[in-house]
């Protein structure tokens, strides 16, 4: 496994304030990592976000950065503070003051992947936990919110579209309370994180392509748009989920047959989402 934290597809030129990142796509998963867990490989990648970063790739096409985590979720979940760390996973580490995500898990150094299945057999060394930390995640972290500034000093604003995928199943509930299974949740924590203006054109950029949205059910976004949600200092944050089913065979982990034609699909959003860079009108809360 490479000891790189992160790729980063930029454009020739920046013409959009539009920053697309994948923190749950990588798939570098090295000898001793899976030497250290029982799962097999298939298992193993169940929690990932397999192929979004190539879902996403136009991006450089239409002028927009894209950034996409190496290390895989089930090592490192960049989407959670480093402080959940989960002392039934982490020698030495506090029960105090743990949250649900930790308490399920599903801290930084996830201790379950999909379904609640055990990634290991015992606890890892607290300090193995801050090495992945250091090694990984901040890097990763440092580099987003350095692309996020360019923005905003080239634009006057930055918007973050953070790329995600969902199990079928997650969507269960809201089929049966609406009567309608979407395609595509986006979280901006209920307002917070996002203008609604931009929020409404991300909306309507997914579906002019086709798809049923909906937003923040059952997936309002966690710590990336929380923390990179600032739409007062003219920074926004908006978490893009996916259906799975859409274009993988989820237990294979591989493409479908519907792969490529969803893949376009995806090109003409992404084509659309970074026309918010390119508005001359200003917005509200900026």
């Amino acid at each position: 496994m490479t000891q790189a934290a992160y790729r980063l597809f930029e454009p020739e030129k920046r013409t959009s304030c539009v920053v697309f990142a994948s923190p749950h796509s990588g798939r570098s998963y090295f000898d001793s990592f899976k030497s250290a867990s029982i799962l097999d490989e298939l298992t193993i990648r169940s929690s990932e976000d397999a192929f979004v970063d190539h879902l996403f790739d136009s991006a450089q096409a239409f002028g927009a950065p894209l950034l996409t985590a190496l290390a895989p979720r089930a090592y490192l979940d960049l989407n959670r503070s480093p402080e959940e760390l989960d002392p039934a996973l982490i020698e030495g580490v506090s029960r105090s003051r743990q949250n649900p995500r930790v308490a399920s898990g599903l801290g930084v150094i996830p201790r379950v992947v999909a379904n609640g299945r055990s990634i290991y057999r015992g606890k890892l060394p607290h300090n193995e936990a801050m090495r992945r930390i250091s090694t990984f995640w901040r890097p990763y972290h440092a580099r987003l919110q350095g692309v996020l500034d360019e923005s905003r000093q080239m634009f006057g604003k930055a918007v973050l579209i953070d790329c995600h995928s969902m199990p079928r199943e997650a969507l269960d509930g809201v089929a049966q309370s609406s009567g309608q299974r979407p395609h595509i949740v986006l979280g901006d924590r209920f307002g917070a994180a996002a203008h609604s203006e931009i929020v409404d054109h991300v909306e309507s950029a997914f579906a002019d392509a086709g798809f049923d949205v909906v937003r923040n059910t059952p997936f309002a976004g966690a710590y990336v748009t929380q923390t990179y949600g600032r739409p007062a200092r003219g920074q926004h944050a908006i978490q893009v989920e996916i259906d799975r089913s859409l274009y993988m065979d989820e237990y294979l982990v591989r493409p479908n047959a519907n792969f490529d034609q969803f893949r376009g699909q995806m090109r003409q959003v992404v084509a659309k989402l970074t026309d918010i860079g390119k508005q001359k009108q200003s917005l509200a809360a900026e």
